[in-house]
């Protein structure tokens, strides 16, 4: 299961992922919002990445104007380690070495076609553990200073 959230500005993003989501028969859970009016995007990042942190979703899909913000917001959750990617390289190796559970893109930013690929890649890969085990601890260690 998946969660998924947007501002205003990555609504429509949002609504073309739900699509692809549907015709692959991947499960989600859409937090909102539900339209193009202004809503703030600590407000849309919370309830989906409580969601990830409670173990009812896997991994949440986030969206904002540039992704950065619903990013920024996400990341102040412990626990959570997201990622504003808009890039496929980006996006896989977010997942390959840095284990993160959240992948942000930006409405205003990213075309559908790109954001599709770049969900797919971060889905479909594995982290790698390894040495960046010790890399993501350090991470974990941040957040209980």
């Amino acid at each position: 299961m998946l969660a998924l959230a947007a501002d205003h500005g990555g609504y429509a993003l949002k609504e073309e992922v739900k699509k692809w989501l549907d015709e692959q028969k991947i499960a989600y859970k859409d937090f909102g919002t539900h339209s193009t009016a202004s809503v703030d995007y600590p407000d849309m990042a919370a309830p989906a990445c409580d969601a990830v942190i409670a173990g009812e979703c896997e991994k949440a899909l986030l969206f904002c104007g540039t992704g950065i913000g619903i990013s920024m917001a996400a990341n102040k959750i412990k626990g959570i380690r997201a990622a504003c990617c808009s890039d496929y390289f980006s996006a896989k190796y977010t997942r390959l070495h840095n284990n993160a559970n959240v992948l942000c893109m930006g409405g205003r930013v990213v075309g559908a076609g790109l954001a599709i690929e770049m969900i797919d890649v971060f889905l479909h890969t594995d982290f790698e553990g390894g040495r960046h085990q010790q890399r993501i601890d350090k991470i974990t260690a941040l957040e209980n200073r």
